[in-house]
């Protein structure tokens, strides 16, 4: 019996067209819920939380850092209530941070009174307040912004952002308020700031942020002898890639740094995820501290899809991460009441011993999770 050639090569093409079917579903269930189901999740975890707290808290950096993820689910679904909790917020802090009023006592190392100005955990709420302010512009929102980053802009000092989370807080402040006021000189001082920060903790062989200079190594080892990366202070600098990268112009030469950053981040990490899709609180040493941890996860997360959404990371190499890291916060760190657990408690190290679990909850937890969900939903759309 004779078989023409187009029979003879029909079983390959079945074969083929089967095994092209099966990339693309296995591709799809990557992610199993729809842009609907993460909006609604959003919406669950989100109200949960104003539910349970009250605006009337200060404005450093942990409440901030809460803010951030709850103007994004605000943008994303144009749920008033949300913009109004932020609101509210502002109001009760007089739209300031630290409310110092005597710039020659203003500081910037760590501190948690009103003389601390110019430290970068009091400035995160300048975010929340920019994007109010262009919602509906009103001078008061921003007047104290501007006054603080003026006034640091005015010193010679370069060292404002001693700490990888400093960059998280601070550094989109200022690339908000360039594209707000067209100021080149937020652009200048932010590049002088970065290159401090990059020159006291950067790591070029693993593209990797020390916590501060206390954990260069060889200071401060890992329990194995291992370099001591901190999951949530490479979350911060991560994040803040991704949302500076949103104010800065394409054909910025800083941008292209931070994009050439940001890549190489992006290969580190995905290399040292958990098989469970988590990263553990001491990034290449999981003996030191075990187990899961949702904060520095949940940045990463945001950051991965906002790099894939935005053409930054290819979505074929990447979005198996993002999507492993999605699983665990979706399936693990949110419980049945829309409580977000496995959030590291407030502090600057992995700490051995450290009980962090599904109890385990706090407000800048909260914000990354929502960041990270509003991404998906922009990348399922």
């Amino acid at each position: 019996m004779k078989f023409s050639p187009l029979t003879k090569l029909f079983p390959f093409a079945f074969c083929f067209t089967l095994l092209s079917l099966s990339a693309c579903a296995s591709k799809k269930d990557m992610i199993t819920e729809s842009k609907k189901d993460v909006i609604d999740i959003i919406h669950k975890v989100n109200q949960h939380w104003q539910a349970e707290h009250p605006y009337t808290v200060r404005a450093f950096w942990d409440n901030a850092a809460y803010h951030t993820g709850n103007m994004e689910a605000y943008f994303l679904t144009g749920n008033e209530a949300y913009r109004e909790y932020s609101q509210k917020w502002a109001e009760h802090n007089e739209w300031k941070g630290a409310k110092s009023t005597d710039k020659s006592q203003w500081r910037y190392h760590y501190g948690e009174n009103d003389l601390y100005v110019l430290f970068g955990d009091w400035q995160t709420c300048f975010q929340t307040y920019i994007d109010l302010y262009n919602i509906e512009p009103e001078e008061i929102k921003i007047e104290r912004a501007k006054e603080v980053m003026y006034y640091q802009m005015s010193t010679e000092n370069r060292d404002y952002w001693w700490w990888s989370d400093g960059l998280y807080m601070a550094m989109p402040v200022m690339t908000k308020l360039y594209k707000l006021t067209g100021d080149e000189l937020f652009l200048e001082k932010m590049q002088e700031y970065y290159q401090f920060a990059e020159e006291l903790m950067y790591d070029e062989e693993y593209a990797l942020f020390f916590r501060d200079a206390k954990y260069v190594y060889p200071k401060e080892p890992t329990i194995n002898g291992k370099k001591n990366f901190w999951s949530r202070g490479n979350g911060w600098v991560f994040a803040a890639y991704a949302k500076v990268m949103q104010d800065l112009p394409e054909d910025n030469a800083f941008r292209k740094k931070i994009e050439q950053r940001f890549i190489a981040m992006a290969a580190s990490l995905k290399k040292i995820q958990q098989p469970e899709g988590y990263w553990t609180r001491s990034l290449l040493d999981p003996e030191h501290a075990p187990g899961p941890e949702t904060s520095g996860t949940a940045f990463f997360t945001y950051a991965y899809f906002w790099g894939i959404n935005n053409g930054l990371l290819d979505k074929k190499e990447y979005l198996p991460t993002a999507a492993k890291a999605w699983s665990y916060l979706s399936k693990t760190a949110l419980q049945e009441d829309f409580t977000i657990g496995y959030v590291q408690p407030i502090g600057e190290r992995a700490i051995p011993g450290q009980t962090v679990d599904a109890r385990s909850t706090a407000n800048f937890g909260v914000g990354a999770f929502l960041l990270a969900a509003c991404e998906l939903a922009r990348y399922l759309d």
